[in-house]
């Protein structure tokens, strides 16, 4: 079996970003367990608002082939307004099965305040719709500000949790995936 391959996708645009920081923890636990990582960090993406009529706009298609060529993807976002972030939702407009389907999907979700896991279930809806198969493990991080001390953090339960989705994501890179799933027969896009 070959070296997997493991992207994270981070949704956040700002420069000292708390999601960026625990993406990168993350991958460093896959990179323990024997994969090689990527990170796709948007802020440096020219994507546009998505248009279906212009689905090749700035650098999609350039994005769209490296998330096709990952064999697990983790996607972080910070919570805003008990969602995900605009960056996120606009970057995998973007993408579709032949980017995401049969590929693990691993979920990290960056609060601010007490509750990131709406957020999170959104994106298991999504990935689902995609027909990826998503990691049931899951990490929120809320109080985001006083759980890093710069780039560290400050709690080791938290660490361990986004150590074990990095790893999950190299052990499950390969999974055998369930049959289609009934979100994603009913995502037939936006062709209407």
């Amino acid at each position: 079996m070959t070296e997997p391959h493991v992207v994270a996708i981070c949704g956040s645009l700002r420069d000292d970003s708390h999601t960026r920081k625990a993406l990168r923890i993350a991958l460093q636990a896959a990179v323990d367990a024997g994969a090689n990582t990527e990170l796709l960090d948007l802020r440096e993406w020219d994507l546009p608002i998505f248009d279906a009529d212009n689905g090749g706009a700035g650098d999609a298609d350039a994005f769209r082939q490296r998330v096709r060529r990952a064999d697990a993807v983790l996607l972080g976002t910070p919570v805003y307004h008990g969602s995900f972030s605009a960056p996120l939702k606009n970057a995998l407009d973007y993408c579709g099965f032949d980017e995401f389907e049969h590929t693990t999907i691993g979920l990290l979700a960056v609060a601010g305040g007490r509750f990131p896991i709406t957020a999170l279930e959104q994106l298991r809806t999504v990935s689902r719709s995609l027909d990826a198969w998503v990691i049931p493990h899951q990490v929120a991080i809320p109080r985001a500000s006083s759980a890093f001390d710069e780039d560290r953090l400050v709690d080791d339960e938290l660490q361990e949790l986004i150590d074990i989705l990095g790893r999950e994501a190299v052990q499950y890179a390969h999974i055998d995936p369930d049959p289609e799933s009934f979100e994603s027969g009913e995502n037939v896009g936006a062709d209407d």
